[in-house]
């Protein structure tokens, strides 16, 4: 796709419309999703103030600036030409109720907007307040500087390698693997799964790996297919790709005794032991080597132990709540959030977080905090090494959940040049490039298939953020707050667009999983009793009755502070039925009504929930929604469907024209969505829920009708 943009034209001042641009049939969806789908390979780079810190199901800025711009103006307009130009709507007040990491307001500041934003979670909180509060580049600098100096010769002291010459090397990584006793014979078994532990991110084309042998821990350099080698260090033959463990279960190499990992894990009443059997180091002619565990490491480790046991307060203390995210460690014997680190990596994060606490300029203090934060994703013991040709370290939360590491990756915290996921590589990557973009923000335009930078489109990113609503209305462009978005200060009707992306019911509970960093976090600022940032009043629940009666409560206050001319407008995707009798009752209750539905490109596409699911959702649908006046529309039960089927199937055809391939989960939330959205047209609340369930099969038959269309 490529696309004709004048970014020197005069940016154009548009106050809110009656009717909106995202409300026509004509919303180009199919590419914009095109050029989502661009970012969302590279999202670090084409919207980096939003990755700085982890959240999870983060949508793609490009897909929150085209529903600005459908939003607030006049039906009629051409979104795809106004992408490309400094559109601006200053007279706009913009909400966000479920700001998450914070890209609805990033978006919004970029177009002029004035913009509220609301989390219940802390860590979002302070996540979306140092991305958008502003840091100028040389005070961060200094304080990184300051930083390295303090801490960086602390940290690279337990990171240091001798080689077989004598010369000093840096180690980058070392490779441990969790160890379980056998129930049989009292072994102990390695869990590996393969003795395979590196290998290219292509393996096809970069076949060399390397391998551990089994019986004297040399390290062999095989293919990453083999099923036979030789080990050059005592001769003997094994199979690299076959390691005692087997899915949930390991056969103890001794006595072959098959055993459950996760109860045999907690059975012992802690977390599983390390063993440490090889690192990668950087020579001092930057060459990069793979090398078994000598004593040396052995020693160094001990030092570091020693040195975290005579320190005081260097981390924090704090036991693991069950939960649905959490059970799934607590049944691997982990009962502490420190746990799932080593005590090199806590005593070396723990020093790297004291001196941050000492840095006297709030905001550089808070923006190291940030990165420190965001740090720990990448150093922990559920970390585990990618391989070659690809950022080294593979972060914790990966999958999204909290998933054991059978063999993790230890990484430099502070690094080098040639790490992955370390502070210093991070702050490069990651918050350098953040506040770059804040100072000059950019869109991307794809031309013969290739993503351009294109500048000079939107306003800066960075402003002071109001306190309370009575400051905003002062004047202020940004008013964030941590608390309940059923109750806001804010006033009545005195917002032009509600923005959002709600939670799902189900899934990934955020606040289980934030507190991994929320405990760090209160502990760095000494910041009161530290608490979990779950919340009694948090919209997300694994009951669809509870997420429905939580989300009507938060879209009811949105419809109090909405103007009566306003516009709510979120995205969404759900696979099953209870998601969407959830999302459509929710609505109903707080007194809206659905008038649009426009799919478009959803999270990023390496995500490994989607990567690895059999009927991957792709797609988001963006619900328009309007309060409700006046009865409602019986047709909408009696006969709505050719209407629902008939715009379906135009939406799967303007995909399919531009080349996009649907799943049959991408199709059921196309179809899905439409339904919904005639059914809010009948203003019973219980009666379109009802229908709803009873249009299933319908739904289903149509789903398959669409799906093999497409296919």
């Amino acid at each position: 796709m490529a696309l004709a943009f004048d970014a020197s034209q005069p940016a154009e001042e548009v106050s809110s419309p009656t009717e909106t641009a995202i409300e026509q049939d004509a919303f180009p969806f199919e590419h914009l999703s095109e050029i989502a789908e661009h970012e969302s390979w590279r999202k670090e780079v084409y919207r980096p103030v939003y990755h700085v810190h982890k959240w999870w199901a983060q949508r793609l800025g490009s897909v929150f600036r085209a529903i600005f711009l459908g939003a607030l103006s006049p039906a009629g307009t051409d979104v795809l030409r106004r992408f490309y130009s400094p559109a601006k709507f200053p007279n706009s007040v913009v909400f966000d109720p479920f700001m998450g990491s914070g890209t609805t307001l990033g978006e919004a500041l970029k177009v002029g907007c004035k913009a509220i934003g609301r989390d219940i979670n802390p860590v979002a909180y302070f996540a979306v307040r140092n991305a958008l509060e502003g840091h100028p580049l040389q005070e961060t600098e200094r304080a990184f500087q300051r930083l390295g100096a303090k801490v960086k010769p602390q940290i690279e002291h337990y990171y240091q390698s001798i080689l077989a010459n004598g010369e000093a090397a840096t180690a980058l990584y070392y490779f441990w693997v969790k160890v379980l006793r056998c129930p049989g014979c009292g072994n102990n078994v390695d869990l590996f799964s393969s003795y395979i532990f590196s290998r290219h991110a292509y393996p096809r084309r970069y076949p060399a790996a390397k391998a551990l042998c089994p019986r004297c821990g040399e390290i062999n350099n095989v293919n990453f297919d083999c099923s036979s080698a030789r080990c050059h260090g005592c001769n003997d033959t094994f199979d690299p790709s076959a390691g005692p463990a087997k899915g949930t279960k390991a056969v103890c190499p001794t006595c072959a005794t098959e055993f459950r990992i996760a109860a045999t894990a907690k059975g012992q009443g802690h977390p599983p032991r390390h063993r440490l059997y090889a690192k990668m180091v950087l020579t001092r002619q930057g060459e990069k080597l793979y090398l078994r565990a000598d004593d040396f490491d052995g020693s160094l480790y001990k030092e570091a132990a020693t040195r975290l046991r005579e320190e005081l307060d260097l981390y924090p203390v704090v036991g693991i709540e069950p939960g649905y995210n959490t059970n799934q460690v607590l049944n691997y014997g982990y009962g502490f959030w420190h746990e799932m680190f080593n005590e090199r990596q806590l005593l070396c994060l723990g020093l790297l977080a004291r001196e941050i606490r000492a840095i006297e300029e709030p905001r550089a203090r808070d923006a190291m905090a940030c990165l420190f934060s965001g740090t720990l994703e990448f150093n922990n013991m559920f970390a585990s090494f990618k391989g070659e040709g690809t950022g080294a370290v593979r972060h914790m939360f990966s999958h999204h959940i909290l998933k054991p590491e059978r063999t993790p990756l230890e990484a430099n915290p502070w690094g080098t040049p040639k790490s992955s996921g370390s502070f210093s590589t991070l702050f490069k990557s990651r918050l350098h490039r953040a506040q770059q973009y804040c100072e000059n923000p950019f869109e991307i335009a794809l031309t013969g298939g290739r993503a351009e930078k294109v500048h000079g489109l939107s306003e800066p990113i960075g402003h002071d953020v109001a306190s309370d609503y009575s400051e905003f209305q002062s004047g202020a462009r940004l008013y964030l707050s941590c608390g309940d978005s059923a109750k806001t200060d804010i006033g009545s009707e005195s917002v032009d667009a509600i923005i959002t992306d709600p939670p799902f019911f189900d899934n990934v509970n955020y606040s289980q999983l934030a507190d991994f960093f929320h405990v760090w976090q209160r502990h760095m600022f000494h910041d009161g009793e530290i608490v979990s940032t779950r919340s009694e009043r948090e919209v997300q629940h694994q009951d669809g009755d509870e997420f429905q009666a939580r989300l009507s409560d938060v879209f009811r206050e949105c419809s109090r502070v909405l103007k009566s001319g306003g516009i709510l407008a979120f995205t969404y995707h759900h696979s099953r039925s209870e998601g969407w009798q959830a999302v459509l009752g929710a609505v109903m209750r707080a007194g809206f009504k659905i008038v649009a539905c426009q799919p478009i490109k959803a999270e990023m596409s390496v995500a490994q929930p989607k990567v690895q699911a059999k009927e991957p959702i792709d797609l988001d649908v963006i619900l328009v929604c309007r309060k409700r006046t006046g009865g409602g529309d019986g047709q909408a039960q009696d006969n709505g469907w050719p209407q629902v089927l008939q715009h379906a199937s135009a939406q799967v055809s303007r995909f399919l024209q531009v080349g996009r391939r649907l799943s049959r989960n991408d199709v059921r939330v196309i179809l899905t969505a439409q339904l919904v959205r005639k059914l809010s047209e009948i203003g019973d609340a219980d009666r379109a829920l009802a229908l709803l369930e009873k249009n299933g099969a319908r739904l289903e038959a149509g789903i398959e009708q669409l799906h093999a269309s497409a296919s």
